[in-house]
């Protein structure tokens, strides 16, 4: 049977093989040590907001209130206050990063200044949006020049992970539903564990070993690379479940009351009397499965024991030890057989590009995991999706997949082995489907739970015996802004 990846794919392989090597090289700082030596100070004054902004905007955030900085306008005002050429703020989780984490936001800010790192722990990103850009946008609007372009010229920085990217982003999504043009663009520090947004953005896949000269370097690249929108790159989530709510679910899925499924696609059953509904935003990849329950056990043991991850290498052993005790690898031992696939919970209905029908598709027998993947960076920088031949595709009626093509390939992976030569990109994962909007439809039976997660954020679903739980993804046009890092 001939193989559904490209020609030549033993070569293929290699060079992906040398290419990831080598962007880990790049990553650990290890690659383009040599470059222009940048200035501390000439940084500094590009970046620092005058004080009586910094001091409005954090009096704004920490009161919960537009006008909660009014008292350092009149004060201060604006007259002959020079205005920064790249003004910035940066969200850090310090829980990121293993133990770099404090020390990283003790350099920001001898880099900026402490008002304009916020520790994500103390300021959440919508109430920099909320409170903190809006106490700008009012006094820009008062007629105060400074105010008004630095809110024209901020750009974001976001030391994190992938989930963290994901919640800033979201919520600077929040501005252009409301009009509040511009967006902020934004650039990242990866200090995750997978770091595939990060990678996708061009800002490399892991913390830097000569981290304190990397950051002045990433403070500089995040001032002068150019600017592109992800408006083929946002997707939208809606979660109907019956009754009930989600237990501590990740940042960028809240709870609301005005989202509703498509309803060209009825619904086959029940519904219950009452409803909830969660909606959210992904930009890399969802996923449903075991890959998710491992997710979100070694995210719950690493806050239990937090001395456990000391960074993203000893974050990704700890990850992998705990994947085998999750009953992946050994799954005819330690599962009951009804239970080991999603095929016995899931049904599954898509709608391909530039077609308004639903169409049902079938879940494999085998899958115990089913990603849909938009950036082609999962699980590290890998691309379980592939490279597949023209023939392949045709046969399959796939097209070649982009990151901009406004589809979602949808991958399913079976057990622990399956997933490990995935991982190191032997072989492909078991291709499902590319879709331009996906429906998922679980229904309990003798599983309480499934585990979900959007862009490495995983959370627990309740599952209902009698009624389905929903979630539909569909693309939509988010004028999220990032920066390139390349």
């Amino acid at each position: 049977m001939d193989s559904p990846t490209s020609a030549g794919d033993s070569s293929t392989a290699r060079i992906v093989a040398r290419s990831s090597m080598m962007e880990s090289i790049r990553a650990c700082g290890l690659s383009g040590l040599a470059g222009v030596r940048i200035d501390k100070e000439d940084l500094r004054r590009r970046l620092l907001m005058p004080e009586y902004l910094r001091l409005a905007m954090l009096d704004s955030i920490r009161k919960k209130e537009v006008d909660g900085g009014d008292q350092h306008f009149r004060l201060h005002g604006s007259d002959d206050v020079p205005c920064p050429e790249s003004p910035m703020v940066v969200f850090i989780n310090p829980r990121s990063g293993g133990r770099y984490g404090p020390v990283l936001k003790e350099r920001l800010q001898q880099l900026i200044s402490e008002e304009q790192v916020f520790d994500l722990h103390d300021v959440k990103p919508h109430e920099f949006v909320r409170y903190g850009l809006a106490c700008l946008e009012k006094w820009a609007n008062n007629g105060d020049l400074c105010a008004k372009e630095t809110r024209q010229n901020i750009r974001v920085v976001v030391a994190g992970g992938d989930g963290t990217v994901g919640w800033v982003l979201g919520c600077l999504g929040e501005l252009h539903q409301k009009g509040r043009e511009p967006v902020p663009p934004v650039s990242v520090i990866p200090l995750g564990t997978g770091n595939d947004l990060s990678r996708s953005f061009g800002w490399g896949g892991s913390f830097p070993f000569a981290w304190k000269s990397a950051i002045k370097r990433t403070l500089h690249r995040a001032t002068t690379g150019p600017i592109f929108r992800l408006d083929r790159c946002s997707w939208h989530v809606v979660l109907q479940m019956p009754g009930g709510e989600v237990v501590d679910p990740p940042h960028s899925l809240k709870a609301t009351e005005e989202c509703s499924l498509d309803q060209t696609l009825e619904i086959d059953g029940d519904v219950p009397d009452k409803v909830n509904y969660y909606e959210g935003v992904f930009y890399n990849y969802f996923s449903i499965g075991m890959d998710a329950q491992v997710a979100y056990g070694f995210h719950h043991l690493r806050n239990e024991k937090p001395y456990l991850a000391q960074g993203p290498i000893t974050n990704k052993i700890i990850y992998s030890g705990y994947s085998c005790t999750q009953g992946w690898f050994l799954t005819p031992c330690m599962s009951d057989p009804s239970l080991r696939g999603l095929k016995n919970i899931l049904r599954m209905h898509v709608r391909r590009v530039n077609c308004s029908e639903w169409e049902q598709i079938p879940i494999p027998k085998s899958v115990r995991a089913i990603v849909a993947l938009n950036l082609h960076n999962y699980g590290s920088g890998r691309n379980p999706w592939g490279n597949l031949k023209p023939e392949y595709l045709e046969r399959r009626g796939f097209v070649e997949a982009h990151a901009d093509d406004g589809l979602l390939e949808i991958f399913g992976l079976k057990q622990g082995w399956h997933a490990s030569f995935v991982m190191v990109e032997l072989i492909s994962a078991k291709h499902i489907a590319q879709a331009a909007s996906i429906r998922l439809e679980l229904r309990g039976g003798e599983w309480e739970d499934a585990f979900m997660q959007m862009d490495g954020e995983p959370w627990k679903q309740p599952m209902n015996k009698e009624y389905s739980t929903f979630v539909e993804i569909k693309r939509v046009p988010f004028q999220s802004l990032m920066i390139s890092g390349e």
